[in-house]
Parts: C-alpha cells; structure tokens; sequence
C-alpha cells in the first residue's frame, strides 16, 4: 500500500480512539459507563444498534456473498422489520418500566436467580465467541495488505477497542457508533461508485446488472420451501422473525443500545431506525459484491483469492498442477468475457433469438470459469489439507488492495476497521455489563459503592477483549464470516428467547420449568445442529419450541411457585 493510504488509516485510529477516550469524563459512575444515564438521542442509539450489527463481516463476508451467491442472502433480513415492530411495542417499553441494566435481571424478577444466571452465562459464551468472529474478519484484510502473522494483526484490532471501551464506557461505545456508521457508509458507497467507474466504457450499469442477472446473481427471493436451504422467503419471514426476536430483544449486546435512550419512546425510535434502514442497507451491500462479480467478468481475477494458501500449492511438488490450472482458468475468463460482451451487444440489438442464444452461451462460459476455479480450491485442500478452505471472505479485500486507487484503498480499509470497532466495542461493553451486573454483583460481591463495580466492570472488558482476540485467531479459517456469526449466535438464541416467552407470555410458568426447559431447548439445538442438514436459521424456532413445550409441562406438573420479591432502590432493580 502507498503511504497516503498508511496515513489515512492512521489518522482514522487516532481519531475514533481519542474521540472514546474523552468520553471517559461521563463514567465516572456505574449508571453512566453502563447506561449513558439514559441520556442518548433516538437516532445516536438507533445507529449504536446498527454498527453493533454491521460489523467488518457484513463488508467482507456479506461483499463474498454478493459474489459467490447473488442477493440470496438479503432473505435473511425479511423478518427484521416485522421483528422490530414487535420488540417496540413490548419488550422495549417492559425493559423500561422495569429500569434493569440487563435483559437477565427479569428473569430472577420473574422466575429465580439459577435462571438468570443460565441466561446470562449462555449470553456470554455466545457473545464472546461472535465477538472473535468479528474481530477475525478485518485480521483477514490485514494479513493480506500487511503480510503480517495472524495473532499479530487480530490484537492489533482487538486491543485498541477494548482500550476506549475500557475507559469511556457506553458513552465511548455510542458516539464513536455514530461516527464509524458515516465512514462504513462513506466506503461502501465509494466502492459502489468505483465498480461501475471501472466497467469497460461500453458496458453500462444496466447492462452490468443484466449480465449479472443471467448470472443467477440477482435472485433475490427464493419461494421454495427447504428446510436445508439457508436462505429462502420461508426461512427468512419465519425463521428470520425468531432469530431477530432473540437478538435484538434477548441479547444484552443489542438491549443495551437502546436503554441508553433517553425514554421510552425514544427507545422505541432507535429500534424502528434499524427496520427501515438495515435492508436497504444491506441491499447495497450485497450488490457492492454482485458488481465486484461483474467488474471481474472484464478484469481478470485471481483463480484464488487467498494468496497465502496459493503459495503454500506454488512451492509444492503439485506446483505444475496449479500452472496448469492457471493456464486453462485464463482461456476460460476470456472466453466468459467475450461471452459476456456478446450477450450485452444482443441485447442492444434487440434480437430475441440471438439474446437467449447470447445467454446461454455465457452461462455455458460462466460455469466453466466455476469448475476451474473449483478444481483450483480441491487441489489447496489436497496439499495443505485444510478441508474447509473458503476464500469467499478474501474477495472484496483483493478487490480493493488491487484495483483501486491510492488514497481510496486506505478510505476503504479504515471503512472495515470502523466496522470491526464499531461491533466489537458494543459486544466487550455488554459482555462486561451482564459479567457485572448478572454474576459479580449479584453472586461474588453483592454490597460495594459505585466505583468498585466501575473497576470490575473496566476490567471485565479488558478480559472480554482478550477472550474475543483468542478465538479471533482460530475464526479466521472457518468459511464465510456473515455465515459463522449467524451460525453460532443461532445456537443460543431460541434457547433466550424460549425463556423470554415463557417469562412474558405466560402466567403459570415456574422458575423450575424454565431453568429445565432452556437446558432441554439448548441441548436439542446442539442435537439438531449435529446430527441433521437443516439450515441454522431454523434453531432458532426449534430451540424456542422445546423451551416453550418443556417448560409448560414440567411447570404445569409441578406445584405452583411464588415470584421471587425484588426490593426497588433509587428506581432501579437491586440484584
């Protein structure tokens, strides 16, 4: 990278890590390092909840996905707004009224404290692994641009967020949110505007897009109903609904964003910020990897994206195999690209027999680059024997070190670190919230003033941002990123959510139903999860399921429980 690049990530690092470290003058108490004293606008929490989700996987995961997959993926968002209208007009305004710092402490308001400290615990081993996988995405960039070791480029990342998070607290974590949202938004949109900048002179957008389409890349909706299929309409407006349910209203990391603000209502705004904002957003970020797809139909990629595992091949006595490979990949792009060209020249003149004609004969092109490039993939599994091997993560961080230009590459890397920061601040603050608020204060040290549990609480960030840095090493090499997150969050969350709806909806349920029922759900999950093809999205209703029937039936077996009293002190929950 040129050194104007280097300078515009520097000053990007300083910045975002000053600009959380000045905030350290509002948490000095517990409610302000925790809650921001209830005191953020609608739209600052709004967007906190964003870019606690947007993280560095959505620009290099979800770009991968645009360009291996098309705009399937979108599917997963159907349920996302239907969700958050749901949330807003109950979990939202419950959270509010019960003026709790975590989403757990109910649960021992409603049931007893062995629940919530079940809760809490499947909260952090979720979180924290998810945390790794979003620290791990921007560690893959890095030790592409830097050649550094992996260890090295994820502490890198890692440790100047935990830092800020440390310090300023969810003050820190919001206000650097709001500003890392205009830098990802600034970066995708000038890699939007560059991808069609850079298409052959007489290509245009639309002629990009049509291309794209006979491509299969631009099937968005997917009516086939297939539980084994990750993303279709089903598996979006059904599956998708518990999924963002249990994220958005049982997962402290995204409840903590909007107590902090400043009233009900405006909680109930940030919420809805993200139901009309978040799928066109990730629309666009999709299409950013569809048009990387098409940009590559003109400019020759590399057969592998990962140059560190086709170097590992090239320095192997297999090494003329992959010569070869090279050799044929290139005859096969040209002809794609002359197929291409012809397919766009038919459809200018208007000939109906000669645009299927034109097509077909792209597709025929398209699918031997595929099989190329698949053979390419089979032969590094074979020599370096890693059989997940996966470089749809390295795609679009090629795409930017290699094709644009200086100043812009450095715009575009700081656009991944704001996401990387941004997500994983959010999830060390709530990770320390429910460490010390959940299982510290209320089971190590239950009496201590203020500043004691400010203490505890900076430190328990710096573990968490240790922890997230450790599995962050090993999530690297574990396929698409946009698909691990999801994938381990999902093993937890219908097991939350379960809890949640047995709380909330439904009045017998006792503390010994729903302490067994979440441990049957969890268990159930894990079964599903090992031993059937069904797609990840759907755990999320059937660990709701098995929670909701279990806890039912051994509440309604069993004698009924009283509801443990909770003492209000200075208008919030004492644990």
């Amino acid at each position: 990278m040129h050194l104007i690049d280097w300078l515009v990530i520097g000053v990007y690092l300083v910045w975002i890590v000053y600009d959380g470290l000045k905030r350290t003058r509002s948490a000095h108490e517990i409610d302000g390092y925790l809650l921001a004293k209830r005191s953020l606008p609608w739209w600052a929490a709004g967007l906190s909840v964003m870019a606690t989700q947007l993280s560095a996987i959505t620009l290099i995961g979800t770009t991968g996905q645009g360009y291996a997959d098309g705009m399937r993926f979108v599917q997963f968002y159907f349920g996302l707004p239907i969700a958050m209208v749901i949330l807003s007009v109950t979990v939202v305004p419950f959270f509010y009224r019960a003026r709790v710092y975590t989403a757990y402490q109910y649960l021992e308001q409603r049931f007893d404290s062995k629940t919530r400290m079940l809760a809490a615990l499947l909260f952090l081993v979720s979180r924290s692994l998810s945390c790794g996988v979003i620290i791990a995405a921007p560690a893959v960039i890095l030790s592409i641009v830097l050649g550094w070791n992996l260890t090295l480029t994820v502490l890198a990342i890692g440790m100047p967020t935990a830092v800020y998070t440390m310090f300023g607290g969810v003050q820190a974590v919001a206000w650097t949110d709001v500003k890392q949202m205009g830098v990802i938004v600034a970066g995708v949109c000038t890699a939007v505007v560059l991808l069609v900048l850079g298409l052959p002179r007489d290509v245009s957008l639309v002629d990009a897009l049509r291309i794209a389409g006979a491509a299969g890349r631009l099937k968005a909706v997917d009516f086939s109903f297939d539980l084994t299929t990750n993303y279709t309409f089903w598996s979006g407006i059904v599956a998708g609904v518990f999924l963002m349910l249990a994220y958005f209203g049982c997962d402290q990391s995204q409840v903590q964003r909007y107590l902090t603000a400043r009233s009900e209502d405006e909680g109930r705004s940030s919420l809805l910020l993200s139901a009309f904002v978040k799928v066109p957003l990730q629309t666009l970020i999709l299409l950013t990897g569809v048009l990387v797809f098409v940009f590559y139909l003109f400019t020759q990629p590399p057969m592998l994206f990962n140059p560190v595992h086709e170097a590992r091949v090239a320095a192997s006595p297999r090494a003329g195999e992959l010569a070869g490979l090279q050799e044929e990949f290139s005859r096969a792009f040209t002809t794609r690209r002359q197929a291409a060209i012809a397919a766009t020249e038919a459809r200018r003149a208007g000939d109906a027999a000669r645009i299927d004609e034109a097509a077909d004969a792209f597709r025929a092109a398209d699918a031997a680059v595929a099989a190329t490039r698949g053979r390419a993939v089979r032969l590094v599994k074979e020599v370096t024997g890693d059989t997940a091997y996966n470089d749809v993560n390295y795609v679009f961080p090629t795409f930017v070190t290699t094709q644009l230009p200086v100043g812009l590459v450095g715009l575009i890397i700081a656009a991944i670190f704001a996401a990387a920061m941004s997500a994983s601040a959010g999830e060390m603050n709530a990770l320390a919230t429910s460490t010390v608020i959940d299982i510290y204060r209320r089971h190590v040290r239950r009496q201590a003033p203020d500043a004691h549990y400010l203490r505890v609480s900076k430190l328990a960030t710096g573990l968490w941002g240790l922890t997230a840095c450790t599995f962050a090493i090993y999530a690297a090499s574990a396929g698409s990123l946009i698909e691990v997150v999801n994938k381990v969050g999902s093993l937890f969350y219908g097991t939350l959510l379960g809890a949640f709806v047995l709380a909330i909806g439904t009045r017998r349920a006792t503390g010994r139903g729903a302490f067994w029922g979440m441990l049957a759900g969890f268990a159930t999950v894990l079964v599903v999860a090992r031993t059937t093809a069904i797609s990840y999205l759907w755990y999320n209703l059937v660990g709701t399921a098995v929670v909701v029937l279990v806890g039912v039936a051994i509440s309604y077996t069993g004698p009924a429980e009283p509801r443990p009293g909770v003492r209000w002190i200075g208008g919030s929950l004492d644990p």
